[in-house]
């Protein structure tokens, strides 16, 4: 998949393509609106990662270009501003996310992935393991329809376990997901997550088993005492 990038934070746009670039994505920087309109360079591109805070044309002005151009491919927006108006305006434009900084690496990511699926015509999909249910195009996780909270992280890291169940996945992929354009994500950070997860999920009937020397595993385990179904985990921190 071949992005767009149109950001002018230098620190912030060479964190995310080095990040968009582990996602095995081929990614093109630009940092200035003007650039992004010339005339036949959108077309070239699957999707779109852009800033409105941008030199020279905004970017709520590349959008509206893009679109009465008759480019319909997916629009993620980058913005410091919260304001409702600014969201409704946005995707009013022609958006079809919007992201407000600061954000969580894990979230952009998951984002992107949901936006690439549309492309492919899943919108709606849905990943259950047991009772387990994560549904990847709202980003929700839920048991027995009660929502689940977890922090970004977490969320990235159940999504990864969630699509393999049943298969390994290496500590490598889940470094280079995990980690942000800030700091790298270490090998024991990961193993501080799978823990924590581990912990939750087990009273939900499912287990994250290690593979020692290759990764981790996600699959159905059997409850301990199964005349006493598991109520939803309560939430914890989502902060990290």
């Amino acid at each position: 998949m071949r992005i767009l990038l149109v950001e002018d934070d230098p620190a912030l746009s060479l964190g995310l393509v080095r990040a968009l670039e582990r996602e095995g994505w081929r990614v093109d920087l630009l940092a200035d609106g003007e650039h992004a309109v010339a005339p036949g360079l959108i077309a070239q591109y699957n999707l779109a990662v852009l800033d409105l805070g941008l030199p020279r044309m905004d970017g709520m002005s590349v959008l509206r270009r893009w679109r009465s151009g008759g480019a319909t491919l997916p629009v993620l927006l980058l913005t410091a501003r919260d304001e409702l108006a600014d969201r409704v305006a946005g995707l009013n434009a022609g958006a079809d996310d919007y992201l407000v900084k600061p954000f969580d690496l894990p979230e952009l990511i998951a984002r992107l992935r949901a936006l690439k699926r549309r492309v492919h015509g899943r919108v709606t999909e849905t990943l259950q393991l047991g009772e387990l249910q994560l549904d990847v195009a709202h980003r929700e996780l839920s048991y027995r329809g009660a929502p689940v909270r977890v922090s970004p992280r977490e969320y990235a890291l159940t999504e990864m376990l969630m699509q393999r169940a049943g298969k390994v996945v290496s500590k490598d992929a889940i470094v280079a997901t995990l980690s942000s354009w800030e700091s790298d994500f270490s090998e024991n950070s990961v193993e501080v997550y799978v823990h924590r997860l581990r912990k939750r999920y087990a009273e939900l009937g499912i287990s994250i088993r290690t593979v020692r020397g290759f990764g981790y595993m996600m699959e159905l385990s059997e409850p301990a005492d199964s005349s006493h179904p598991a109520d939803p985990p309560e939430p914890t921190d989502t902060s990290s």
